[in-house]
């Protein structure tokens, strides 16, 4: 139960002492936290720069062991496709000094057979374009490549030209069309004809026999090309002589897959071993701030922490002794002065009458 009270300017100074108390309290909290919020972000900061410098550094020497590495490899590489491309040269030396050798006779047989052409012709005075492949596509086609440019003159002479001419005309009409294909006709037909008359009549056993050594010079280039892709084809390489090519080429081999092993080697090690040791480097340069930090941080927090209590009790003391007679209403300092002033002026002679008037002063 509540003691009465008898002396009211006393009350009403342990109140305003009680209320300053508990107010300087609430502002000293505040501060107490916004430095703990300081603390706070301070200790983040300082933890990110930790962490980012671990990661920055970490990374930046994980990227230099990497980039050594892949410039030894890229070397390696290069040794290689340089190696590659001297055997590749050797052996197609090797394959054309082969295919030379082995259709020599062909072709010095081919060599002769031309210059027996030439001299057949020359000594019965036969035009030299007689013994062209146009001439022989035209008057005496043997093979698809012969019969492929007479189809191809056919084609030309007889209806893209006409064509291309009937197109050329201004203003043409549709009957000019039939009169470029029988120019066309007469023109080409007559030439055809007349070196027809000219030639395959009058030389005709010396065309003959120009066919047939013709013919001879086609067999003997087939079988060349025949020659030519059973080498390439061929799957034996041990005739070039490549044996110090393959020697090289494995060496920079077995060089680039030991160089490729030490790389995951030396980044495994960088990940399980210098990787932490680093990290720790780092750390305790930035460790004495940190625990600096948490000290204070730590410190602040129990500090608060008391202070908290403090203001709880100061609170509750307020409330069980002042509260039931002045109200939160009247439980600030300018209110229980001026409480405090009506009653030692005898304008009140009690807390109810100086309350009373205090709250009919504000209504004036």
């Amino acid at each position: 139960m509540a003691a009465a009270i008898t002396d009211y300017v006393k009350f009403l100074g342990d109140a305003r002492i009680a209320v300053d108390s508990l107010n300087c309290d609430q502002n000293t909290r505040d501060q107490m936290e916004t430095e703990r919020k300081r603390l706070e972000r301070e200790l983040e900061a300082a933890r990110k720069a930790m962490t980012d410098q671990i990661s920055q550094t970490t990374r930046k020497r994980r990227d230099e062991i990497t980039a050594g590495y892949d410039k030894e490899i890229a070397k390696g590489q290069e040794s290689l496709r340089k190696a590659r491309q001297s055997r590749e040269k050797a052996r197609n030396k090797g394959m054309k000094e082969r295919i030379a050798d082995e259709t020599s006779e062909l072709r010095e047989h081919n060599r002769e057979l031309k210059l027996q052409l030439k001299t057949l012709f020359q000594q019965n005075r036969v035009p030299a374009y007689c013994s062209s492949t146009l001439y022989y596509a035209l008057y005496s086609p043997r093979g698809i490549r012969e019969l492929g440019i007479l189809l191809c003159t056919v084609v030309f002479c007889f209806l893209a030209l006409p064509c291309l001419i009937y197109f050329l005309i201004p203003n043409r009409q549709s009957w000019y069309l039939a009169g470029v294909y029988f120019a066309d006709v007469i023109l080409f037909g007559g030439i055809y004809i007349a070196i027809s008359n000219r030639t395959k009549v009058r030389y005709q056993g010396v065309l003959k026999q120009g066919r047939l050594i013709r013919n001879t010079i086609r067999a003997n280039e087939k079988k060349i090309r025949v020659i030519i892709h059973s080498i390439q084809k061929d799957g034996n390489e041990d005739i070039y002589n490549l044996e110090k090519y393959d020697d090289e080429i494995s060496r920079i081999e077995n060089e680039l897959s030991q160089i490729a092993g030490r790389k995951k080697e030396a980044l495994n090690t960088f990940e399980t071993v210098t990787k932490n040791i680093i990290s720790d480097e780092i750390a305790d340069r930035h460790q004495e701030k940190i625990r600096s930090l948490e000290q204070k941080k730590a410190e602040t927090q129990l500090a608060l922490k008391e202070l908290d209590a403090r203001i709880r009790e100061e609170n509750i003391h307020i409330m069980d002794t002042f509260g039931p007679y002045l109200g939160k209403e009247f439980l600030q300092a300018e209110r229980l002065n001026e409480l405090s002033r009506l009653i030692q002026d005898g304008s009140a002679s009690n807390l109810t009458e100086a309350m009373e008037m205090y709250r009919g002063q504000g209504e004036k």
